[in-house]
């Protein structure tokens, strides 16, 4: 079996272009970006540099997304969702390894993002693998 072309910085556009299109129109999440977003190609950009921080090691992300979603109304069903169409977003535009990396990155931050604004699941809607 052939192992995917290595994943590029074109992928993460792709993924971030086709994920944050599917928000805009959510019935749910696109209202509360909509509130904060006011430059989409600028949010994307900055998700773009974050996401290939992440998972090229590019270092080109400076920002705290603790800080960036301290103010807004979000609870744990925003997560679920979030978590659900990204999950379903990546494997539509990646290979399914590379599609899997994403998700797993997404889940721990998730967890971290959940834990450090204080958001309680009522009943784990998350299904995130625990960290040892």
């Amino acid at each position: 079996m052939t192992e995917p072309a290595p994943l590029t910085e074109q992928d993460i556009v792709r993924l971030v272009d086709r994920f944050y299109d599917r928000v805009r129109v959510h019935p749910t999440l696109g209202p509360v970006f909509a509130a904060v977003v006011h430059d989409w190609d600028e949010h994307k950009t900055t998700l773009v540099a974050f996401w290939s921080s992440i998972v090229l090691k590019t270092g080109r992300y400076r920002g705290n997304p603790m800080a960036m979603h301290r103010p807004l109304p979000i609870d744990a069903s925003h997560f679920a969702e979030w978590l659900a169409l990204w999950q379903d977003t990546a494997h539509a535009v990646l290979a399914p390894a590379q599609a899997q990396q994403f998700v797993e990155h997404a889940q721990r931050i998730a967890r971290s993002l959940m834990h450090g604004l204080g958001v309680q699941p009522r009943t784990r809607p998350l299904d995130l693998p625990r960290l040892r």
